[in-house]
């Protein structure tokens, strides 16, 4: 999976996104599964709109893409129904990596870190959309102070945070209790940082392949 980190791209304006369509196209076009990193929240139709151009019709939709709950969950609902009938999938911010995230995604909600209570309502959303783990997942850093409670989680989790930021990824087993084979380490400039050559790029991505393999062996 390759997850283009979207704001890289609209800094460059209309000629960025051009260069998106064609990667996340070209991309797909090779049966490689792409997760805008574009971290969504809004309302109402403009949420709509978000929907529509990250995961329904749109030559910038992907297979999953990063959504902000911090507008209540109940914001993302246009998002993930759009997500679900074009049978792709949501992440959605719980525990993010960076330190400045704890005050608000540790503070008490209903008895609950504000970070769980993400978990729990993304975990009761896709115990009502059937059997099956669902199609909407969650984000919780490798380096957060605090992890959630994912023991009774069944969705994906995606993990960053892996490399330069300080997550180790021999440390990533058990995260959260949740199985080793939920989590999706995001690796991006551990890997980076060892271009721009080709043959480099190619061999840092591998060795970071290789130290988190053990994740889908357990």
């Amino acid at each position: 999976m390759v997850k283009p980190q979207v704001a890289f791209f609209e800094s460059y304006g209309a000629a960025g996104f051009a260069v998106l369509e064609r990667t996340i196209a070209e991309l797909r076009a090779a049966d490689v599964l792409v997760l805008a990193d574009a971290k969504r929240g809004d309302i109402g139709a403009t949420m709509s709109a978000y929907a529509t151009a990250w995961v329904g019709d749109s030559p910038l939709a992907a297979d999953a893409v990063t959504a902000s709950p911090y507008l209540g969950f109940g914001s993302l609902r246009p998002l993930l129904e759009v997500a679900a009938a074009h049978g792709r999938g949501v992440f959605v911010l719980a525990a993010t990596s960076n330190p400045e995230g704890a005050a608000v995604q540790n503070a008490a909600a209903d008895g609950r870190s504000v970070a769980q209570l993400v978990v729990d309502q993304v975990g009761a959303a896709n115990e009502a959309a059937g059997p099956g783990p669902g199609s909407i997942g969650v984000v919780v850093g490798a380096t957060a102070p605090q992890a959630p409670d994912l023991s009774a989680f069944t969705g994906p989790v995606l993990v960053p945070g892996v490399g330069v930021q300080g997550g180790r990824p021999e440390a990533l087993g058990g995260l959260g209790g949740a199985a080793s084979s939920q989590l999706l380490p995001a690796v991006a400039r551990e890997v980076l940082r060892a271009g721009p050559g080709v043959p480099e790029l190619r061999a840092a991505g591998e060795r970071m392949r290789d130290a988190v393999a053990y994740l889908a062996a357990v």
